[in-house]
């Protein structure tokens, strides 16, 4: 079944209690709250807090700080009292993992504890293991007793805390019952939620992180249904995709995931994990959070303060095919040319198609468009084979080669001149609006949904333009109107990040919904930016507004989304005091020799502590498992322990190799 929320067409923050972390306070409809995690070792109590201070002064309102044992938590203190000596009073949020002791003395020490159900008191063996239920309440009864220390210390400090539940580190018992599922996030933390409130503990924020998007955004919205159940209100929300990378597919993939639940409503503080200095990770936070307007705490045709949140599958929205668009084929790719003077050959390389005039020949990438849009501009050559042709209605009608060219309407237009159709494949505009009282669009497309070779591209100017565009299809799935449906969405922001963050959450949102069978992305000329970028540390190559940065953009969301594989995808931690090599360094020479491996998935993972169970949706795991030491991991078994880190992104190639996932460069 999938998700829906009843009539939500408008922007609502979901109510959730307030929550106090020092003196900032979230939830109830506060802002959301930007926050990042140190990577310095927490014994280097200066380097920690001059990493701090950068993340402030860039925006962060909630620094996090790993506390791996009892010393790191202990010089919490001298952190805090060196931050206070400064000027600095933001709140610190201790990162705790096995040790609840660590976590008794930071509750006691700074404003916030961090604890991942998964192994703060469970362990995590990667055995299957069989409860009885009577077997399982008695290890309920065993944290119980374990946690209900650290819940006092919080009541008497007033100390927030945050569960965090991780997708891949839950514990043997949980995987024992619910499996490596989203229902097993949820029990998780529900399992340390109702002891809390038990003990009358409230001051909590919870989070359901993990590197699939897919998984993470079902586990929040089934979290909310939970709660609403069960005790009538919702607690806040903290929002990330964990070890999303780096550069611009870092932030493709944390975008498709926190935007996703944002759109919705969801979402009291955000914090993008990316393979970067933490101070990178906050602009990226503001650009997500910044597109809402927190006094629409009204919605009028919701009476409802938690809607109703459906589980969320991963189906897709059934739709007909028609040539290489909708149906069981993959969402396409459409490239926006209309721009440029002529279309040139070499014109297309910029989309994947790069002619060898020595050999006649075209070579195409795995990351080539599917269709160009030219507007009115003719095609002068023999284009690749696999490559379709967009023009403007007025334009194809006066074409006398016909031959994979596919007329582009305006929605009256289309309705009102019927003889200009083509009789294979047509691509129709709608602009969605509150089409509740527009019936001219709901009959035409009820008259569209007659035709067989009619894709409509849906689109809006509007603020909340996904509730807009999904409304649309919602009332296409009830009255069983299976046009293929191509997500027509233009960005008005202005920088690169900006571009990256407003496509990802607007079409990212509704291709986890199932809806969407193709991508036509554009920015209007007035909001393209002639500036080059710095992405940890590499040149972004094209500009923020050419046909490479836009098609390249729609490969990472279909990619992030997982609707469409193109490439590599890699799942790389974004350090922290317990890294044991130069993370940032590693991943980028991991990526420049693995890049070509189309859909395979790499993990790079700072330290044991996390990553064995965080890479878990990795094919294989490159871990930090001591200084200068690096174990290797095929899926969740160790492969290779202890290898020098000198040798070791070799010896990753060779596992790759034994495994038949590796293909020579340029075959």
């Amino acid at each position: 079944m999938q998700y829906f929320a009843k009539s939500l067409t408008q922007y609502k923050r979901l109510d959730t209690r307030e929550v106090q972390v020092g003196g900032l306070l979230m939830g109830n409809h506060h802002p959301i709250r930007l926050q990042t995690m140190t990577t310095t070792d927490t014994m280097d109590t200066m380097g920690t807090v001059l990493q701090t201070i950068k993340c402030v002064e860039a925006g962060a309102e909630l620094v996090r700080v790993t506390a791996p044992s009892r010393k790191e938590a202990e010089n919490l203190k001298n952190i805090k009292d060196e931050l206070k000596k400064r000027g600095y009073d933001v709140p610190l949020v201790a990162d705790i993992h096995f040790t609840p002791n660590a976590a008794e003395i930071a509750a006691r020490l700074i404003e916030k504890v961090r604890i991942n159900p998964g192994n703060y008191i469970d362990k995590k063996k990667f055995e299957q293991l069989e409860y009885t239920d009577l077997a399982y309440q008695e290890e309920i009864d065993r944290i119980r007793e374990r946690f209900r220390p650290l819940l006092q210390i919080c009541k008497e400090y007033g100390t927030a805390m945050r569960i965090g539940t991780n997708h891949g580190s839950l514990s043997d018992r949980i995987m024992s019952r619910y499996g490596d599922t989203p229902f097993g996030m949820v029990e998780s933390a529900m399992e340390f939620l109702r002891i809390a409130r038990d003990e009358s503990y409230h001051n909590i924020v919870l989070s359901m992180k993990s590197s699939n998007p897919r998984v993470m955004v079902e586990a929040y919205r089934l979290l909310v249904q939970t709660m609403y159940q069960e005790f009538g209100e919702c607690y806040p929300l903290h929002l990330g995709v964990t070890e999303a990378g780096d550069g611009e597919d870092g932030r493709v993939k944390s975008a498709v995931g926190i935007g996703t639940l944002l759109e919705d409503g969801i979402g009291d503080t955000v914090r993008v994990s990316l393979t970067e200095e933490p101070e990178l990770e906050i602009p990226v936070c503001r650009d997500l959070v910044k597109r809402y307007d927190y006094s629409q705490v009204q919605n009028p045709d919701n009476n409802n303060p938690y809607p109703e949140y459906i589980k969320f599958g991963s189906s897709r929205r059934i739709s007909r095919p028609i040539l290489n668009i909708g149906g069981d084929n993959v969402p396409v790719v459409i490239a926006d040319l209309s721009r440029a003077t002529a279309i040139t050959p070499g014109l297309l390389a910029s989309v994947g198609y790069t002619y060898s005039e020595a050999l006649d020949k075209w070579h195409i990438s795995d990351t080539a468009a599917d269709y160009i849009y030219t507007g009115s501009l003719p095609v002068p050559f023999e284009t690749p084979g696999t490559l379709g042709i967009i023009v403007d209605y007025d334009a194809y009608e006066t074409l006398e080669q016909r031959h994979k060219v596919y007329p582009l309407f305006q929605l009256v237009k289309f309705m009102n001149n019927q003889q200009l159709h083509h009789p294979v494949l047509n691509f129709v505009t709608i602009e969605c609006s509150d089409n509740r009282d527009n019936t001219y669009i709901l009959d035409a497309i009820n008259a569209l949904g007659r035709m067989p070779n009619v894709a409509v591209g849906l689109k809006s100017r509007m603020k909340n333009a996904m509730q807009q565009v999904r409304q649309t299809i919602w009332y296409m799935e009830s009255h069983q109107v299976q046009l293929p449906v191509i997500l027509f969405t233009e960005s008005y922001w202005q920088s690169p990040d900006e571009h990256l963050i407003h496509f990802s959450t607007e079409t990212g949102a509704l291709l986890l919904n199932g809806y969407g069978d193709g991508l036509f992305l554009g920015i209007p000329e007035e909001h393209i930016t002639d500036s080059r970028v710095q992405l940890t540390g590499r040149q972004y190559n094209s500009l923020s507004g050419t046909p490479e940065f836009i098609n390249t953009t729609a490969f990472s969301i279909l990619q992030a989304a997982r609707m469409r594989i193109s490439k590599t995808e890699y799942i790389s931690c974004p350090s922290c005091g317990r890294t044991l090599f130069d993370l940032q360094e590693t991943t980028a020479r991991i990526r420049s020799r693995t890049h070509h491996l189309k859909g395979v998935k790499i993990a790079v993972m700072g330290c044991i502590v996390n990553g064995p169970g965080e890479m878990a949706d990795a094919d294989f795991g490159y871990v930090g498992s001591g200084v200068g030491k690096i174990t290797l991991y095929k899926g969740k078994d160790v492969v290779r322990r202890n290898i020098d880190s000198e040798v070791a992104v070799d010896a990753l190639i060779e596992l790759l190799k034994d495994n038949n996932a590796w293909i020579e460069p340029g075959h």
